[in-house]
């Protein structure tokens, strides 16, 4: 047994039955227990996500990070990560994702949530949190605590925060513009170390220019190619549909895909792209400027939402009616030609590659941030120095490795991440259902939060005093 097959029966091992339930089971729960919260609540939170005005309390704006959190969430798993998911599990693998992802509001919201209510300032004034502080504060648990942050640091330093990022960069740039793979791995390199070395505000910023801006032009060509090929497009999502619980009907009854293969794959890389219960987008949102963290959990979960549910299903569908999944080609290039033949030019193709070029690297810088706040926990401010100096040699590796590999490690070390995290959300499941009640019942007597008084009149009135 090699390598490369080791790692594959770890990550199938990781990926099995008992986290497949814990992390259905999680979503399922507080989606029952919250009211369906992502339903009824998701107007609300669009709301907040672009109101102005914020209470003082934290580093960046609310939109600021949920956009942090976005720019490590919207990267290759929404490129690459759909179409190896396909290719793994066939279409029906995109179902499962959206399964995921519609329960995985509900624990994005209750891990966030967590993530303001139990964080603290560190010794440089700057807001810390995330699943180990809640797990320490509110489990108290510090064992546990640490070894979520040595999970985190492994999924920054070889999981989601480097090798998948920049092998997908390195690899388009030359398969549509014939840049050489060590020229693209150390501009991506120098790029990268010039921002982080910035700390979260920087990346706040960046983060918050390039996110929506490149969200919109990916998604906006990938409606245009679906409606240019409207008259497939029922057809493409009943094969989805369809081969969730039937896969062969994919491959016309050859023998090749799984139920079960259809769900772990779509679950793996729905995990990957829109990181629901693995812990990291709380980092984020600790660090937002709110005293409401039911308002804070409810902006980050729909970061969810535009991640899978919108950029996903694009990217899915194009591949679907296009064919390519199929095609014998991997990674990036599926996508890319997927693009290509559906808008009938190479112009498809540039469009993913820059795409994939600017949502990779902002992953990169998200996934720093959230690695320098796991080692900071373990070792302290000493360690931030530290983190960023590896990080940065890190990244080029990622260009040199096998795509199987990369996406072996990935899976294994995100599977490893979620399950502490999983198991605070589930022990510190009254707080969270105490949070919400008691802040939709404020809003009911009030109709507004601590954060809209504060940003109306500069202060909290009385029925909060």
């Amino acid at each position: 047994m090699n390598f490369n097959q080791i790692l594959a029966e770890i990550d199938s091992f990781i990926w099995g039955p008992p986290l497949l339930i814990l992390l259905a089971g999680t979503g399922i729960y507080f989606s029952i227990r919250l009211g369906f919260l992502q339903i009824k609540a998701l107007p609300r939170a669009l709301r907040y996500l672009f109101q102005k005005g914020n209470s003082g309390e934290g580093d960046v704006s609310a939109f600021a990070a949920l956009c942090t959190a976005l720019s490590a969430t919207i990267g290759t798993g929404n490129i690459v990560g759909v179409a190896t998911a396909i290719q793994a599990g066939g279409p029906g693998a995109i179902f499962w994702m959206w399964i995921v992802a519609f329960f995985g509001m509900a624990t994005k919201y209750a891990e966030c949530l967590l993530a303001v209510k139990y964080r603290v300032k560190d010794k440089n004034g700057f807001m810390a949190g995330g699943p180990m502080y809640y797990i320490e504060r509110g489990l108290g648990i510090k064992w546990l605590a640490k070894l979520f942050a040595v999970f985190g640091v492994l999924v920054a330093f070889f999981g989601i925060g480097t090798f998948p990022q920049v092998n997908a960069i390195t690899h388009a740039m030359q398969d549509t513009f014939g840049v050489s793979t060590v020229i693209s791995a150390i501009v991506m390199t120098l790029l990268v170390a010039m921002i982080i070395l910035g700390g979260v505000n920087r990346i706040a910023v960046v983060s918050s220019f390039i996110v929506p801006f490149m969200a919109v032009l990916y998604v906006g060509t990938s409606l245009f190619i679906l409606l240019i090929n409207w008259s497939v497009v029922p057809q493409a999502l009943a094969l989805i549909i369809e081969s969730a619980f039937n896969p062969q009907a994919a491959l016309g009854g050859a023998v090749g895909f799984t139920v079960l293969k259809a769900i772990q794959s779509g679950m793996a890389r729905g995990i990957f792209s829109n990181e629901s219960g693995l812990g990291s987008a709380p980092i984020a949102a600790a660090a937002a400027q709110t005293q409401e963290p039911v308002r804070q959990g409810l902006i980050s979960m729909t970061g969810t939402f535009f991640d899978t549910i919108i950029v996903c299903t694009m990217t899915g569908l194009v591949i679907v009616i296009s064919g390519v999944w199929q095609s014998g080609v991997e990674g990036a290039a599926v996508t890319n030609l997927a693009f290509a033949q559906g808008l009938g030019s190479s112009i498809g193709a540039t469009i993913v590659t820059i795409g994939l070029l600017f949502f990779a690297f902002t992953t990169m810088l998200g996934w720093c941030y959230y690695g320098e706040r796991c080692f900071v926990y373990l070792i302290g401010i000493r360690g931030i120095k530290i983190f960023r100096s590896c990080f940065i040699l890190l990244i080029a590796c990622g260009a040199f490795i096998k795509l199987d590999i990369i996406w072996s490690l990935a899976d294994i070390v995100n599977g490893l991440m979620a399950i502490p995290n999983l198991i605070a959300l589930i022990g510190l499941r009254k707080v969270i259902i105490a949070e919400t009640q008691d802040y939709f019942a404020r809003l009911q007597i009030s109709a507004k939060d601590r954060d809209e008084e504060i940003a109306e009149n500069g202060k909290l009135s009385e029925s909060y005093n």
